[in-house]
């Protein structure tokens, strides 16, 4: 045999044996240290295609960060394997969503949004299966020993709303969903107000899945007057409906929304302003709406994280350019989106201080209570769930993070009204 013939058969058999190799080590992922690390299988759920509030772009994140991070060699070597479910908005759904989990034996349930806590968190403390980085939406997850949450939910946005109405707004309007978890809302907005000595807020509750709210709308601008009045807005998705519904309501002798007229922070034109806190009101909706036309323009928003484009979001964005470029799930300006981003954030730096071969619920939970502290870039404070560090607020004791952002829509742009966090722990505790 020449030479040449034997290289070459050398060439090919080496070839056929590095084949044989990858098929046989079936889940083995580049840059790990021949596969000798279990899989970690988490789910994450949100409800999608519901007539109320849709976050198709949770479990999309959690894909596409799964698939950056299997390309990079995986979390600490582990595979990431995701599981999606859809809650559909209902107790049942969120229910099937928990107990799919604990079947399929899930480390933990990452990034997920459900306004029904009661009927998912029962099935996950049964099996021992930690939560965490939910949207916050649920009082639940600010009870439940095996919720982890990263931002201070419903309860820090509403308060924290309260503060930023109360510089601007001499009479408030609230509109929220006539729901167990839009009961809550308005002591917290109260909250918020009364801490700069304003007077409560006027309630108005409101079927959540609506086609149109004038009724509502009507007794909304009514009771926020035209002097400096503001209408608050926090149902979902249907926000917008309640919002378009706003906009509609004839006489402009009666006092119309200043959005309307796109006018500045400092306007004081007789005129009732609006505002909103971020989920109920995004980019993605201001985008679809018409932008600097859109009826959002001047309202005031309330927000967990930076805004959009900001560039501590940079790692993000780059994620979704290369792994959902062609998913128009993932909206790097959707609070849902940015939510999952910062848990999946926590997972992996959990996954990395456990440093096993094999990763279990236990564990996760394990290193979550006994202190491991997440950096997650500046898009919250530091995060960590020791007994030390829960806010113990009533109602909502697991708190950890109680800083929200104040912004505004500008120019049909989410922009900061004020640089930096501010902390409503104090304003949270002191709810009824």
């Amino acid at each position: 045999m020449t030479g040449r013939r034997l290289t070459s058969l050398l060439a090919y058999v080496t070839t056929a044996a590095a084949g044989a190799s990858l098929l046989s080590g079936c889940g083995v992922l580049p840059g790990t240290t021949g596969g000798s690390r279990e899989p970690v299988t988490v789910m994450t759920w949100a409800p999608d295609g519901t007539r109320a509030t849709n976050m198709p772009g949770m479990p999309a994140m959690a894909q596409a960060y799964a698939r950056w991070a299997n390309a990079s060699g995986g979390i600490d070597g582990h595979e990431l394997r995701i599981l999606t479910c859809n809650e559909q908005n209902t107790s049942a759904g969120a229910a099937a969503c928990a107990r799919r989990a604990v079947r399929e034996k899930v480390v933990a349930v990452v990034g997920s949004y459900s306004q029904n806590g009661r009927a998912f968190m029962a099935p996950l403390e049964a099996a021992g299966i930690p939560y965490i980085g939910g949207y916050g939406i649920s009082e639940d997850e600010f009870t439940s020993p095996l919720s982890y949450p990263v931002n201070g939910g419903q309860a820090s946005l509403m308060a924290g709303h309260g503060m930023q109405l109360a510089e601007s707004c001499r009479k408030v309007s609230l509109v929220r969903p006539d729901t167990v978890a839009g009961d809550k809302l308005p002591d917290l907005l109260d909250s918020g107000l009364r801490k700069s000595r304003h007077g409560g807020a006027t309630d108005i509750p409101a079927v959540e899945d609506a086609g149109e709210y004038t009724q509502q709308a009507g007794r909304a601008r009514t009771k926020a007057g035209r002097e400096n009045g503001c209408v608050a807005a926090v149902l979902g998705e249907r926000t917008q409906t309640f919002f378009d519904s706003f906009r509609r309501l004839p006489g402009p002798e009666d006092g119309g929304a200043r959005s309307d007229r796109g006018t500045s922070d400092d306007d004081s034109a007789d005129a009732v302003r609006i505002s909103s806190v971020l989920g109920s009101v995004s980019q993605p909706v201001i985008d679809r709406t018409g932008g600097a036309r859109s009826p959002f323009e001047g309202a005031y928003v309330t927000g967990w994280y930076p805004e959009a484009n900001d560039a501590r979001w940079a790692p993000m964005r780059k994620v979704i350019q290369r792994h959902a470029f062609a998913d128009n799930r993932v909206d790097p300006a959707d609070a849902g989106v940015q939510t999952t981003w910062i848990a999946y954030t926590v997972l992996k730096k959990v996954v990395e201080s456990l440093d096993r071969d094999s990763v279990t619920a236990g564990a996760v939970s394990h290193a979550l209570d006994r202190g491991v502290t997440i950096d997650t870039g500046g898009l919250t404070p530091e995060l960590r769930w020791r007994y030390e560090d829960l806010l113990g607020a009533p109602g909502f004791p697991r708190i950890v993070n109680h800083q929200v952002t104040f912004q505004v829509v500008r120019q049909g742009r989410l922009v900061a009204q004020k640089p930096g966090f501010v902390d409503v722990g104090e304003t949270v505790l002191t709810a009824p």
